[in-house]
């Protein structure tokens, strides 16, 4: 079965075609860098930027950071997020 996007070029106001459950770490990255955020159960998420900038967020239930992350630490992380790409 082919994928529906299979041929199409991606951009950043396209819908996410892939998510999943983010497990903090302070020393790996994500299998993928997402480019966006959501919040499952409110809670500070720490996230890294490419350049390495690390910052915390404070988000609410069902709140949406659109933002691309390359790692989600562990240290000050606290509820469920999942990572869209």
């Amino acid at each position: 079965m082919s994928q529906a996007t299979e041929g199409m070029a991606r951009t950043n106001v396209d819908c996410g075609y892939q998510h999943w459950l983010i497990e903090p770490s302070d020393t790996d990255d994500l299998p993928t860098a997402a480019r966006a955020i959501w919040c499952q159960s409110a809670g500070t998420i720490v996230v890294r930027d490419e350049t390495g900038n690390d910052l915390p967020y404070d988000l609410a239930t069902g709140q949406i950071l659109p933002f691309y992350v390359v790692r989600v630490l562990a240290t000050g992380t606290t509820g469920t997020f999942y990572g869209w790409t």
